[in-house]
């Protein structure tokens, strides 16, 4: 039997109706580009403002959906209708295993659509419902901090039901903003390739030697279209490479590893495309630290 994932997008939501549209129909191709890269079987459908993916490995798609550039989370969830029995009996039953004796609980429900019920009304309902199923185990109602959180999502006739987040990488879907070269020689290099694909940009890497596993270990993973050039260790390599890559794959700008002092050296050298450096701002620290956070999404 298939599992089911919900996955939640941020920014996109801002966008007008026709962009939006637009942006979540590359949101999904995006998500079955992974699972297609990660031959695994796949099926995606969609409401106003969360997709669904639907497959026979929850673990395996859970991670795959959490490298998706534009989702903010995803979530394995427990489907039933919208029925108050239908929901306590199913929330009862998924919550036994995560309840022990003086548990420290809450119930966080929301709802979209119309119903004879209000968000609070129900979170209260079935926390009370809780108590009344386990009494012997003096379970407690904490919503600051509690030790289980049991989240209830009512979307018109169906409802959701979940009890974990796994944070996704946000920004925006790759291919929305246009197509860069980067070169990755090593974490900051490849730290501005991934902060650019971020922000819904196509990424092809130049990688010299010190830089090939991070395009192909981590970023690829996130991108298993990207193109990845290896150079060799001649000092100007580099830039002739990323001149003929921008140019066979038209690309707008080209990302580099730079500080404020080389701008000058690299203005203009490959025509009037875009030099950009988002890691400029960073201590080696910062970057180390950051990119050991998109190494352990992509592992």
């Amino acid at each position: 039997m298939a599992s089911l994932l919900l996955v939640r997008y941020g920014e996109l939501a801002l966008k007008s109706p026709p962009v939006r549209r637009e942006f979540e129909s590359m949101l999904r191709r995006n998500i079955l580009d992974l699972f297609v890269g990660a031959g695994l079987e796949s099926r995606v459908r969609a409401d106003h403002g969360h997709m669904y993916v639907e497959s026979t490995d929850p673990e395996r798609a859970i991670r795959i959906v959490s490298r998706v550039f534009g989702v903010t989370s995803v979530s394995l969830v427990y489907e039933v209708p919208t029925d108050r029995a239908a929901i306590t009996a199913r929330l009862l039953e998924l919550a036994a295993p995560r309840l022990s004796k003086g548990t420290r609980f809450a119930v966080r429900a929301r709802r979209t659509g119309q119903h004879p019920f209000t968000s609070q009304e129900l979170a209260r309902d079935l926390g009370g419902d809780i108590f009344e199923k386990f009494p012997e185990l003096e379970l407690k109602v904490d919503l600051d901090h509690p030790e289980a959180e049991l989240f209830v999502e009512v979307r018109g006739p169906r409802t959701y039901l979940y009890f974990d987040r796994l944070p996704g990488p946000g920004g925006l879907p790759l291919g929305v903003a246009g197509r860069l070269v980067a070169l990755v020689d090593g974490p900051r290099g490849a730290l501005g390739a991934y902060l650019m694909m971020k922000r819904g940009c196509r990424v092809g890497f130049v990688t010299p030697p010190g830089g090939a596993a991070f395009a192909a270990e981590v970023l690829a993973r996130y991108d298993p279209r990207a193109r990845i050039v290896p150079v060799g260790e001649a000092s100007e390599a580099w830039a002739t490479t990323v001149g003929e890559v921008a140019d066979s794959t038209h690309a707008d700008g080209v990302v580099l590893p730079l500080v404020v002092d080389d701008y000058d050296g690299v203005k203009g050298r490959w025509g009037d495309r875009v030099i950009f450096s988002p890691t400029i701002g960073l201590t080696d620290e910062e970057v180390s630290e950051r990119w050991q956070s998109v190494v352990s999404r992509a592992s």
